[in-house]
Order: C-alpha cells, then sequence, then structure tokens
C-alpha cells in the first residue's frame, strides 16, 4: 500500500510506502528479525536519527515508524522552521498526551542545520517522553549533534538504494502512473513496463521502456529513490504531452528529458571529506586506478581544484617524504600549473602529480619523526636552549656564557663536532627519524648510518689521546 495524497503532489510523495513490506532496502535496519523492525512492530521506539544519503527512506522510514506505533506525526524541516515552531509542537503534544493519551513523533528533518545550541531545546522533552525525537541527517552525527542529545538518541545508518531496488520503484511508479493516468480518462489501465519485441506503438495509456532507457534511469538515479521518481515523473509528463501514438521508449528519449546528472555532493559536508579521505588513501595504498578515479569524482563535483593541490602537496611529505623528495616537487608544481593553466587544462597537471604520488616509494618516517618531535615540544615547552649554541651578538651575551664552548663543525675533522649536544639535556639522546629502506630513503638511512658510525669512531680517537 501506498500514500493516497494528493493529486498535485510529486510522485515520490505519492510512492511512500504504508507498509514496512512495500519499504525497500536498508534490510540491515529493518529486514526480518532486525532489532528495529521488531521495536517498530511493538510500537516501542524511542528516539533516533537516521543518517544516510539523500533519497535513502530516512523520511519514508519515520512516518512508517509513526502509522506503526500510533503516535502523531509531526513533520518539521530544520531548513525552513525555527525553535519557536518547535516549543509550539512540543505544547501541542503534551496537551496530546496529558488528555488524549497519545504520544507524538516529532521528525526533524535536516536536524544538523541546527546548531548546537539550538538542538538543546529536544532535550529536556525528550528526557520526560513528551516527544519521541525521530532526526534525519545526511551530516556525520558525531559531529553535527551536541553529545547531550545524541547521548540519548539511537543512531542508524542508512545506504544508497541498490540498482535493483530502484529498479523495482521505478517499474511500481510505473504502474501506478499508468492506473491513474487511465483513471482519469475513463480507460481501463494498460500494462506498462518494460518493452519486449512484441511490443507495439498506439496504446495512449501504456508507456514501456526499453531496457535501456530502464537502465539510464536507474543510473541517473544514484542510488537515491527520490531522484528516479522525479526523473520518472518528468518523463512520463513528456510522453503524455506529446500528440504522437506512444512508441517504446529508448534511451536517448530519456536523455534527451533528464538534464546532466548532478554528483551528489556537498563542498563542506560528508561527502567532501569522503571522497578526499578516498583519494589519499588511494595514493598512500599506491592504487594509481582508484587515485585517478576519486580526483575525477571530486572535480566532475566541482570541488576546488586548488583545494585538492593543497591536499596533494600535504599526501607529498606525509605518505612520501623523503622516499622520493621530488614528490613534493612534483605536488607543488602541479598546484603553480593549475593555478596557471586554469580549467580543463590544469587538471592534468593534478592527474599527473596523482599518478606520480601514487606510484613513488612510500614512507611515513618524516611524518612520524615530526609528530614526535611536536610531542616533545608539548611536554617540554620552556626547556632552555644550550648556552653553546646560543648567538651571542653582544658583549653582555658573551659574558653570560652565551656561545661559550661551541664548536665550529667546518672546521672539526670530517666537519663533525663530536660530543656537541643540540638538544635541551632532558631530550638528549632522543632518536625521532628512523628511515626506511624504501627508495632515497635508503640513501638518507645510509648517510645517518655514516655520520653515527663518523661520530663513535672519532670519540673513540678523543678518548684514547686523553688517556
Amino acid at each position: 500500500m501506498f500514500e493516497r495524497s494528493d493529486s498535485y503532489e510529486p510522485l515520490a510523495s505519492r510512492m511512500r510506502p504504508r507498509l514496512l513490506e512495500d519499504f525497500l532496502g536498508q534490510d540491515h535496519l529493518i529486514g526480518e528479525g532486525r532489532p528495529l523492525r521488531e521495536a517498530v512492530l511493538r510500537g516501542d521506539v524511542t528516539s533516533l536519527v537516521f543518517w544516510g544519503p539523500p533519497g535513502s527512506g530516512k523520511t519514508t522510514l519515520a512516518r512508517l515508524i509513526a502509522n506503526y506505533t500510533d503516535r502523531r506525526f509531526e513533520p518539521f524541516s530544520a531548513v525552513t522552521a525555527g525553535v519557536p515552531q518547535v516549543r509550539e509542537i512540543i505544547k501541542q503534544a503534551q496537551v496530546r498526551q496529558e488528555y488524549e493519551g497519545k504520544g507524538t513523533i516529532l521528525f526533524c528533518d535536516e536536524i544538523h542545520r541546527f546548531n548546537k545550541a539550538q538542538q538543546d531545546a529536544f532535550l529536556p522533552w525528550v528526557e520526560r517522553g513528551v516527544i519521541t525525537l525521530i532526526g534525519a541527517t545526511t551530516e556525520n552525527p558525531s559531529f553535527e549533534l551536541n553529545s547531550a542529545l545524541l547521548s540519548r538518541m539511537r543512531v542508524f545508518v542508512l545506504e544508497p538504494l541498490s540498482q535493483d531496488h530502484i529498479r523495482i520503484i521505478i517499474q511500481r511508479a510505473l504502474r501506478r502512473e499508468e492506473e491513474r493516468h487511465a483513471e482519469s480518462a475513463g480507460r481501463a489501465p494498460a500494462q506498462p513496463g518494460v518493452a519486449t519485441a512484441d511490443s507495439s506503438a498506439g496504446d495512449r495509456d501504456a508507456v514501456r521502456l526499453t531496457a535501456q532507457a530502464l537502465d539510464v534511469l536507474v543510473k541517473y538515479a544514484d542510488g537515491d529513490a527520490r531522484r528516479a521518481l522525479n526523473a520518472l515523473e518528468a518523463l512520463l509528463d513528456t510522453v503524455w504531452s506529446s500528440t504522437q501514438a506512444f512508441a517504446p521508449v529508448d534511451s536517448e528519449a530519456v536523455e534527451a528529458v533528464l538534464a546532466k546528472r548532478i554528483p551528489v555532493y556537498d563542498k563542506s559536508g560528508e561527502s567532501h571529506y569522503n571522497l578526499i579521505s578516498a583519494l589519499h588513501k588511494a595514493v598512500r595504498g599506491s592504487n594509481v586506478e582508484g587515485a585517478l578515479y576519486w580526483l575525477a569524482r571530486m572535480i566532475t563535483a566541482g570541488e576546488d581544484p586548488l583545494y585538492i593541490a593543497r591536499r596533494v602537496v600535504r599526501m607529498a611529505s606525509e605518505d612520501i617524504g623523503l622516499a622520493d623528495p621530488r614528490a613534493l616537487s612534483v605536488a607543488l608544481a602541479a598546484k603553480d600549473s593549475y593555478h596557471f593553466l586554469g580549467a580543463p587544462e590544469g587538471e592534468l597537471a593534478l592527474a599527473q602529480a596523482v599518478i606520480y604520488l601514487a606510484t613513488a616509494p612510500k614512507s611515513n618516517r618524516l611524518y612520524q619523526a615530526w609528530s614526535s618531535a611536536v610531542e616533545a615540544a608539548n611536554e617540554y615547552p620552556n626547556e632552555p636552549v644550550p648556552l653553546h649554541i646560543r648567538n651571542a651578538p653582544t658583549r653582555l651575551l658573551k659574558q653570560l656564557g652565551y656561545g661559550k664552548g661551541y664548536r665550529y663543525d667546518h672546521e672539526e675533522e670530517m666537519g663533525l663536532a663530536v660530543g656537541q649536544e643540540y638538544l635541551p639535556q632532558i631530550l638528549e639522546g632522543a632518536k625521532w627519524y628512523e628511515p626506511t629502506e624504501l627508495g632515497f630513503e635508503k640513501t638518507v638511512k645510509q648517510r645517518l648510518d655514516w655520520w653515527d658510525r663518523l661520530r663513535r669512531e672519532q670519540g673513540s680517537a678523543t678518548e684514547e689521546r686523553e688517556e
């Protein structure tokens, strides 16, 4: 069963299921035997958050919960309303609870649009049980909801719908719309669906899609049921407004109706961070194809290429470091190239840098060494600089011992002042940078080993002379 709504409502709204059996997807949440499904069937649902991409069923699932739990459903959007409206809904919920004995589900769509202070308005009423709060968000609740509210709500993660689910939703909607169109014209409904070799033109109600046309719609939806139904509605409006007899709708006809698919991407939201994380990890994992794909996804979605370039520069130091010192130069050159050329020519320079970094030898020892140094600086922020390595530009400073005992390395044997310390006393002997045997870092390791050996040899020779 589906919603019986005003005919002027969008198809996506009219197709909302009223029974759990008709809800597609999210089997990990409401499949047979799952805790959420059992709680809904018992009518025992507490406050919760649905976190998932657009069109994954967050609003529909909230409405289903209200139907099954016999509670008043009060929809609310944090985009278009504010705290005063929340207070009015809660006031009505108090009256309903006291005089009718009926609970209220307050559904807050885009709950992350409320700042964390505004979210406090829900807290006392959730605790008292005046409302059951169901929040829907496309953003990570860990970052967008305040900890006090989040601790009182269960978080359920919804996934994009599969292509099979989207296909079924489109076919269901085709049947429903054919029935509605035929009824409004006073005719018996035809049989819509996927066109076959026997399909013929001339039926004024039947809209048949070729298998390829259906595939285009499914791909266009990108896991978003609302996107699929809006696209189908636009297609049907175009077909039914045509004066020609219906022929099977092919993929070219579908593509002509649909605007260019806009990637689901928010430059400041969850998708933004997920994609740059995927790019970084693909580079770190030396996977060229993965790195290029995530780079292309961000570019085509409209991400600022200079933001990507900055992150690529970071990757060059964090994940490659001295295993290939040229990686940093390549990354900086790519940034400068994009700044000089712009789009689309400059995008190729970013791709070149990403491929170079993905195929370069990897080492995070530079990153680890820097982290250790920062940790030491935070733990010992006030250790004095040893006197012998302080600068002494004035007589007073020299009298105070600044620079006293400093040995100029270039004047020492082999250019090394053996035994001279360069760290505060409490940190003497610290060892933070340990190069690997990969790439150029192998050479760096050989150099460090040579300096260590030279210190030991000269130290031993000095001890023998003193004896």
